[in-house]
C-alpha cells in the first residue's frame, strides 16, 4: 500500500531520474563532458535497491546499536555507531542524511554527515617519496618497500569457477521465450555476487590501509598518471590490472592527502619513469615488461625495475621546485588529475560528509590545503 511506504522511497527515485536525464541531456547536447552518456535504462526491483531518506525521525539511537528510519522503525546494527554517537553528542556533527540499499545479499546503511576533519599532519612532512604501481608487485616505494600484490581475485577464481559452473547447469533468465530463473539458480546467483563482494571489500580495505599509511608518513607522494583503462584492453593482462584496483589507489591518496594536508604530485602520463636511469639520467629506447631488472648501458646501475621507476618519481619532485622555466618540470597547482578530456570525480573536503563529495573535473576542489601538482616533462624529453 502507498500509505504503508514512506515518501522518500518515491522522491528519491524521481530525483535519481531527473539528474540521470540531465546528465544525457547534457552529454548530447555537448555540454557534458567525458564519454557519451546513455539514456536511462530501466532498474527492476532485483537490481540497485536503495532508497534515501532527507525527512522525517532517521538517525542514531542512545545503546549505539541501533538506527532509526522512517516508517521502518528501529534496526539493530551489526556495526557499531559509537563513533558517529561521539561527534553528535559534543555537537560536531550533523546528520544530513541516511541511505538505505541492498547490496550482494546484505543491507547497509550509510549516513552522510556534516563534519570539520581534523586529521593529523604527516609524521615526516620534508620526506618525499615515489610510488610506482604495478602487476607483480601492488606498490614500490623509493624507500625500497615493496609490497606485494596479494592477487585476492586468482585466489578465489577456483570457487568462482566452480559456482558459474553450477549456475550453467540450472534454469537461468531468458527474455526471449519469457521464461523466469528457478530458484536455485537465484541462489547460486547470489553466492557468486557475495563472493566478488568479499574479493572487493578485502582489496578495499588492503587499499584503505596502505593510502592512510602513506599519507600519515610522508609529506610528499608522487604518482604515476597511468592510463588504467588502456590497459585493461589487453586481454592477457586484464583481469591482474583490474584485481590491483590502480584506480582506486590513486582517489584514495587523492582525497586523504586533501584531508592530512599532504602534497601530491602526478607525473605525466608520457614519462618513462621505467626507462630511465635513477643514477644517470639515461634514458633506454625500449624496456619490454618481461625485463623485470634494470641494466644502464652508460654507468652500470643494476636495480629493480620498479625501484629505479619509484627513485626516478622522485627525482621529479626536485626538478619541479629547483627549475625557474615554465617549460621545463614545473608543477601546476590546482590541477585536476588524469586526462583532462575525460571526466573524473575530483574527491575533496574541508567539509566531509564520510565519503568524499563528488565533483566535476574542470572544478576547482574545495577545501584549504589542496595542493596536487602535476609535473610536466614532455618539453625536457624531446
Amino acid at each position: 500500500m502507498v500509505g504503508e511506504n514512506s515518501k522518500e522511497a518515491y522522491s528519491s527515485g524521481l530525483a535519481n531520474l531527473a539528474t540521470a536525464l540531465t546528465n544525457w541531456r547534457d552529454s548530447s547536447n555537448g555540454t557534458r563532458r567525458g564519454p557519451q552518456v546513455r539514456f536511462p535504462r530501466f532498474k527492476g526491483k532485483r537490481t540497485g535497491l536503495s532508497c534515501r531518506f532527507t525527512t522525517g525521525a532517521f538517525g542514531i539511537t542512545d545503546d549505539r546499536r541501533h538506527v532509526k528510519l522512517p516508517r521502518i522503525g528501529t534496526v539493530r546494527t551489526h556495526e557499531s555507531t559509537r563513533k558517529l554517537a561521539r561527534h553528535v553528542e559534543r555537537g560536531t556533527a550533523r546528520i544530513r542524511s541516511a541511505t538505505v540499499s541492498h547490496r550482494s545479499g546484505r543491507w547497509f546503511c550509510s549516513f552522510s554527515v556534516e563534519i570539520t576533519r581534523t586529521d593529523p599532519a604527516p609524521a615526516r612532512p620534508g620526506k618525499v617519496v615515489g610510488v610506482d604501481l604495478g602487476v607483480k608487485a601492488l606498490v614500490a616505494l623509493s624507500t625500497g618497500e615493496v609490497i606485494p600484490n596479494p592477487r585476492l581475485l586468482d585466489g578465489a577464481l577456483r570457487e568462482l569457477r566452480r559456482l558459474r559452473r553450477q549456475a550453467a547447469r540450472r534454469t537461468g533468465p531468458n527474455r526471449h521465450t519469457a521464461r523466469t530463473p528457478s530458484n536455485r539458480w537465484r541462489k547460486t546467483q547470489g553466492r557468486i555476487a557475495r563472493l566478488h563482494a568479499r574479493v572487493a571489500n578485502t582489496r578495499r580495505d588492503g587499499l584503505h590501509k596502505l593510502t592512510t599509511r602513506l599519507v600519515r608518513e610522508f609529506g610528499t607522494i608522487v604518482l604515476e598518471d597511468l592510463n588504467v583503462s588502456g590497459m585493461l584492453r589487453n586481454r592477457c593482462l586484464a583481469r591482474h590490472v583490474a584485481d590491483v584496483g590502480m584506480r582506486e589507489l590513486r582517489r584514495q591518496i587523492c582525497y586523504k592527502s586533501v584531508w592530512g594536508a599532504a602534497r601530491l604530485v602526478i607525473a605525466d602520463r608520457w614519462y618513462p619513469s621505467s626507462k630511465t636511469c635513477s643514477d644517470c639520467g639515461a634514458v633506454k629506447a625500449k624496456l619490454p615488461l618481461r625485463v623485470r631488472v634494470y641494466n644502464c648501458d652508460e654507468c652500470g646501475l643494476v636495480l629493480d625495475r620498479d625501484l629505479n621507476a619509484a627513485r626516478n618519481l622522485v627525482a621529479l619532485v626536485g626538478e619541479a621546485a629547483g627549475s625557474t622555466s615554465a617549460a621545463s618540470c614545473a608543477g601546476t597547482v590546482n590541477k585536476p588529475d588524469g586526462n583532462p578530456r575525460q571526466t573524473h570525480a575530483v574527491w575533496a573536503a574541508g567539509t566531509a560528509t564520510g565519503r568524499p563529495g563528488h565533483g566535476r573535473a574542470n572544478a576547482t576542489p574545495q577545501g584549504d590545503g589542496y595542493r596536487a601538482e602535476r609535473a610536466d616533462v614532455r618539453s625536457r624529453l624531446r
